[in-house]
């Protein structure tokens, strides 16, 4: 890892990369590799690898202790869990969602013949807009998908207002929200399920794998059965379902990876601060603030290249990259501007400017386990050389 102090030492100037190995957006955190490979070997002498097993059994129960919620229903990953939830709770015709999001939450609507509806954002959460939502309802509309993005909640009151005035189903996209809080409770605690997704990119994993976490007994003895092929016992189906089952050697991993929880988001956390004391100044340079009353996991350090900036986004995009420091344009360009939406909702943007601008401005920085501070002060200097370079 070399200094960066002036203009000339940019790689994208014909320098050295500040790195010689890349630095990755999700770096996946990895637990005691020992206590897993103890887990793994009790795997292996039961011959249990899946079809509710204990470690499965087990990680449900300490994903709902931990969220403070009365069921955890696993799943091979968040998207299975997606579709499965919204069939539970039997969405139809049109849901509203935003489209500054992963695709996944889209697609899990279209996949099953739902019309997502893109729906505006606040500029300043980067969580749907109430007030949008509320345009964009009509006769078709069955629910509303709200994502607590980069681990902040949704507006869930304003949205759980707006769902019952119009008899629509609620439900979150929680990928981005494991351990976090709004009000003092968990995130799993609202509306009438919420999805997690354990990727290998997620600051907690299992591998691969996602959950849906609700209060509602029926709803999930619903979704229990529909991750099973709605088999109830031996040989004995009463229910439409399909295979979303996580499997044993994906519990355990989740199993470490909750021992390791406070290490994981204390190093995301310090990161965080590091990032916020180095950028301080930049002229046009923000990060997304937390609020310190909540509980945070710190998963991503969200930067915000305003119009005041003297250099664009995608300038400071590719000096980034040219340094091996791999930082994300995310969710841009939106969902509603991919090409599956965009060949169907040709001018959906017309309604969306508030994403158009989020998505035109942000920049997600490397942060977990693997980063040092002074790997993060590395990755300042090379964000400052390109701004202040040029002011």
């Amino acid at each position: 890892m070399k200094p960066i102090n002036a203009q000339a030492d940019l790689a994208i100037n014909g320098a050295t990369p500040a790195f010689e190995q890349p630095l990755h957006v999700g770096r996946p955190n990895i637990g005691n590799r020992e206590a897993f490979l103890k887990y793994a070997e009790e795997i292996f002498d039961r011959r249990w690898l899946s079809n509710n097993g204990p470690m499965v059994q087990e990680f449900e129960k300490k994903v709902a202790e931990y969220h403070g919620v009365k069921h955890c229903i696993s799943m091979c990953n968040g998207t299975v869990a997606l579709e499965i939830a919204i069939r539970a709770l039997g969405m139809a015709g049109e849901v509203i969602v935003p489209s500054y999001t992963f695709i996944a939450t889209a697609h899990a609507l279209s996949w099953q013949a739902i019309t997502p509806v893109f729906a505006d954002i606040d500029p300043v959460t980067h969580c749907l807009d109430p007030e949008a939502v509320r345009h964009m309802i009509t006769p078709r509309t069955t629910g509303i998908i709200g994502v607590h993005l980069w681990g902040r909640a949704a507006p869930v009151d304003a949205l759980q207002q707006i769902a019952d005035e119009h008899g629509l189903k609620l439900m979150y996209d929680a990928a981005h929200a494991f351990g976090c809080s709004h009000g003092g409770k968990m995130i799993g605690n609202f509306g009438s399920c919420e999805v997690l997704s354990f990727h290998a990119t997620k600051f907690f994993n299992t591998f691969e794998g996602g959950a849906v976490v609700t209060n509602d007994d029926e709803l999930a003895e619903t979704m229990r059965l529909m991750r099973n092929f709605g088999f109830s016992g031996f040989d004995n189906v009463i229910h439409m379902g399909t295979n979303g089952k996580m499997i044993e050697v994906a519990a355990a991993m989740g199993l470490v990876n909750l021992d390791a929880i406070d290490s994981v988001i204390e190093a995301n956390r310090r990161n965080y601060q590091a990032y916020r004391d180095g950028l301080y100044g930049v002229p046009g340079i923000s990060l997304l603030a937390f609020d310190d009353a909540e509980r945070n996991n710190y998963q991503y350090v969200v930067m915000e290249v305003g119009a005041d900036c003297p250099v664009t986004r995608d300038r400071i995009i590719e000096a980034l990259h040219a340094e091996n420091i791999l930082a994300r344009k995310y969710f841009w360009p939106g969902c509603h501007n991919m090409k599956p939406y965009r060949e169907l909702y040709p001018h959906a943007g017309m309604l969306l400017p508030n994403t158009q601008l989020v998505a035109d401005r942000v920049v997600v920085l490397p942060t977990g386990t693997t980063m040092s501070t002074e790997m993060v002060k590395a990755v300042v200097s090379v964000i400052r050389v390109t701004v202040e370079g040029n002011a």
